[in-house]
């Protein structure tokens, strides 16, 4: 099927000879509103009246394929019907002063928290085709970094940027939580998971974690809990003076959390454990939404683009033999 997108470009069809009816009085005025290339086509023609009945032709030919590329032609294709099944999970990731501690093994050597979470979710992410996923950093409080989206690379990029100290230093549990059951809230069909990773307890924020936990049940949200960093590694620590003596996991929260939303609490002690997460989720049944369409488009503005500059190119070629022919035989 073809068609225009903007129609009403043709609406410029008769613009230059209205300017050249009401605005140019006078011949010399007229020969202004004229392409430059055309006045010289004139000086060289044989006669006045020969000369203004070709280059009028086209220049209004060149304005016609003009206003055609204007007015977008394109040819859409037959709708394109695409399945839209999938869950929708929400990552509630910790940026708390802790999560510096370098207590995590991965590849070999210990790193800090937040750069295992960042591997095993970038990892996480991209086998999630097909989910809407969104993403929500707290500390002292919390907000949403991505909504929910099919948009993968964009969740993924967001994740790697999250820095220690961009929410403070703090933990606010209960405000992850509380954000992640004001979103949900918006979808009606939903599988609506949410995994929460952090390593501490709820020490800031507006919201207990026993008061989200009501609104999360009331909203049918599954909780999936992950409390990261390992039972006692010394290690080094950006917002400390060293040296980590365990873990001050509140694990009884967040394994209530879990429970009563009818989630899993998972403890990663190292990269296994995170993984643990990818069979769980699998095994839930996806969500069918409305199938969207689209019809394939193919931009065809070039044409009517490409035949105005072959057209104008022409033109000045003419124009320049014919002076080249003019000056010979003046010499001649």
């Amino acid at each position: 099927m073809f068609e225009f997108s903007w129609p009403w470009a043709f609406l410029l069809l008769p613009l230059p000879w209205i300017l050249r009816r009401f605005t140019a009085s006078t011949e010399q005025a007229k020969q202004r509103l004229r392409m430059p290339m055309f006045a010289q086509f004139s000086k060289l023609a044989p006669s006045l009246k020969e000369s203004k009945q070709k280059t009028n032709w086209f220049e209004a030919l060149v304005w016609l394929c003009l206003v055609i590329a204007a007015a977008n032609p394109q040819y859409l294709d037959d709708p394109v019907t695409l399945p839209n099944e999938g869950r929708d999970i929400m990552l509630a990731v910790d940026l708390s002063g802790s999560m510096t501690e370098q207590d995590m093994e991965y590849q070999g050597r210990y790193v800090d928290r937040l750069s295992v979470v960042k591997a095993v979710l970038g990892d996480f992410i991209e086998q999630r085709q097909g989910d809407r996923l969104g993403l929500i950093l707290f500390a002292d409080t919390a907000f949403l970094q991505t909504p929910l989206t099919r948009d993968l690379d964009t969740v993924s990029q967001m994740l790697s940027e999250s820095q220690i100290g961009l929410v403070g230093r703090a933990t606010a549990i209960g405000d992850a939580l509380g954000l992640a059951v004001k979103r949900f809230s918006q979808k009606q069909d939903s599988n609506r998971i949410l995994i929460l990773l952090t390593d501490g307890q709820n020490t800031a924020g507006n919201l207990e974690p026993d008061e989200a936990l009501i609104l999360a049940r009331e909203e049918g949200i599954k909780v999936y809990t992950v409390g990261v960093g390992s039972d006692g590694r010394g290690g080094f620590s950006l917002f400390g003076m060293g040296g980590i003596g365990g873990s001050s996991i509140d694990e009884t929260t967040l394994n209530k959390i879990a429970t009563e939303t009818g989630g899993l609490y998972f403890r990663a002690k190292d990269v296994a454990g995170l993984q643990q997460i990818y069979q769980e989720l699998d095994k839930l049944e996806p969500i069918s939404d409305e199938n969207e369409t689209f019809r394939p488009q193919i931009a065809l503005f070039f044409w009517p683009l490409a035949a105005a500059l072959a057209l104008l190119m022409l033109n000045q070629l003419y124009v320049n033999l014919a002076r080249l022919f003019s000056r010979s035989g003046k010499e001649a």
